[in-house]
């Protein structure tokens, strides 16, 4: 938390998640939070996010993380209506952004506890690893204006997730780099290998249950965690057959269509 932040009361958590709310229900993105409730830390942040839960009804289908940067902390829930497991998967449109990543289903319940949980522990919580696309979105109009954490407030650029095919031994490969292929039957989109931007993908599987255990919070049994992206952000059209390969670890064939 930042030094000497000021305290970010529940009302304008309500505000600013109203705002988002407006902007997710009518697809028409906004300007950045006015300083009345623009939130200044991570926790002033997350309080947003949780509200908005609240104002879409909505319960948590998975979180979406990364390891810490200088910044600060990276994670947000992904609503359970947006995790789709069978095309076609509904984008608010008219463009859209995935990022190809590997997820971990839980198999049980990591409930809060005051110990922290061991790696160990939270690895033997995974029912599977799978290949999944975050499909991307933001509340914003110039995401460019944004801060750091008014993006956090808004689910860190998350509209929801397509979950690909289990994993069975993926955890025996070596997934630090992976090839990464996104195409159309008309053109390749996207062809090239990257690191993962947490050098694992159980990095910030790890990171995250041991945060929110260490805020009273905690991880429940068939929740998905993705964890970052092989390719970065892509932009992919709408409405035409997709196909998303890591190259050695498996396929998605699926195709996006606007809300």
């Amino acid at each position: 938390m930042m030094k000497n932040a000021p305290m970010f009361t529940t009302q304008q958590a309500d505000q600013a998640a109203r705002l988002f709310l407006h902007a997710r229900q009518t697809r028409t993105p906004g300007p950045r939070l006015p300083e009345s409730c623009r939130p200044l830390d991570a926790d002033a942040a997350l309080a947003v996010q949780r509200r908005t839960l609240e104002l879409l009804s909505e319960k948590i289908g998975g979180w979406k993380c990364g390891i810490p940067t200088p910044t600060g902390v990276m994670l947000a829930p992904i609503t359970a209506s947006t995790v789709y497991r069978t095309p076609p998967c509904v984008v608010p449109g008219p463009k859209a952004t995935i990022e190809p990543e590997i997820a971990f289903v839980m198999a049980r319940d990591l409930p809060p506890r005051g110990a922290a949980y061991t790696d160990e522990e939270i690895r033997d919580a995974i029912r599977e690893p799978r290949f999944v696309l975050e499909l991307l979105d933001t509340r914003f109009a110039n995401k460019g204006e944004a801060s750091f954490f008014e993006i956090l407030a808004d689910c860190y650029n998350n509209w929801g997730l397509f979950v690909g095919p289990v994993l069975p031994n993926a955890l025996s490969l070596p997934l630090e780099s992976l090839h990464a292929k996104v195409a159309t039957p008309a053109a390749t989109i996207f062809d090239g290998v990257r690191p993962h931007p947490s050098g694992h993908p159980l990095k910030p599987f790890f990171w995250l249950a041991r945060y929110l255990n260490g805020r009273g919070e905690g991880l429940r049994a068939g929740e998905i965690v993705t964890t970052g992206s092989y390719a970065g952000i892509v932009e992919v059209p709408i409405g035409q057959p997709l196909r998303v390969e890591l190259e050695g670890i498996g396929v998605i064939e699926t195709e996006l269509v606007s809300a």
